[in-house]
């Protein structure tokens, strides 16, 4: 196997990792656990599936480091094509990770108001309810600002898949329209969060963009017979 291709299905490979974690921690923990409006139920969940918030957390760490690792997998394979852009790439990734690292904090605060404990014996339990479903609010804004960097990442990324020549153009397209889609929700939750959900919702054919470049580089790899012949 010539050694782009390998590094292309290896990239594909630790990217599509990504299906087992995200989901988990950003869809199911969150819809098991959360009650919108409704402080105490949320609270009461915490405390009855502390387990279930345990893993969501460590899932949620599992995939900011994953994802670092595509983005160095990922220069790898396409630091050849333009080191900037590949640079690029890796820098808003690793941006994200920090504000992805720094956001597990929210849920850990959050949870750490549930609880309560002699140091919060101030506070009545309604208030620590209160105060830990803000927390709570707190982390998805952070989701929110992340949702940026999850787009612009993939900007220097869908360039630099069009400039490769062993990778499909149209894919380079997609993830740009990705990238621009991921922007346009960012910004939607800062202006006009009541109109959030519908935009995510809208965006979705966009936002396959990356499942299509992952599935590609796992099961094609790259296509060789495109590269151009050395000179000798």
């Amino acid at each position: 196997m010539h050694p782009t291709d390998k590094a292309a299905r290896i990239a594909g490979a630790v990217y599509l990792s990504m299906v087992v974690t995200g989901p988990f921690s950003l869809m199911y923990v969150p819809g098991k656990l959360i009650v919108t409006g409704n402080a105490t139920a949320t609270a009461s969940n915490f405390l009855a599936h502390e387990t279930l918030f345990r893993f969501g957390i460590v899932a949620d760490m599992i995939g900011t480091v994953i994802f670092i690792c595509v983005g160095i997998a990922l220069y790898r394979l396409l630091s050849a094509v333009n080191r900037t852009q590949a640079w690029l790439m890796v820098a808003f990734v690793l941006v994200s990770a920090a504000v992805g690292f720094m956001n597990v904090l929210n849920d850990i605060a959050a949870f750490t108001l549930f609880r309560g404990g002699d140091f919060l014996a101030v506070f009545q339990k309604p208030q620590l309810d209160s105060l830990g479903m803000l927390f709570l609010r707190l982390h998805h804004q952070g989701l929110v600002i992340d949702e940026l960097f999850w787009g612009l990442w993939l900007l220097p990324f869908g360039i630099l898949v069009y400039q490769s020549r062993f990778l499909p153009r149209i894919l380079g397209v997609w993830l740009i329209v990705n990238c621009f889609a991921y922007v346009v929700i960012s910004l939607t939750g800062i202006f006009s969060p009541e109109h959030y959900s519908t935009v995510f919702y809208v965006s979705q054919p966009a936002l396959f963009g990356e499942i299509a470049i992952m599935l590609w580089l796992l099961i094609k790899g790259a296509k060789m017979e495109r590269l151009p012949v050395p000179a000798a």
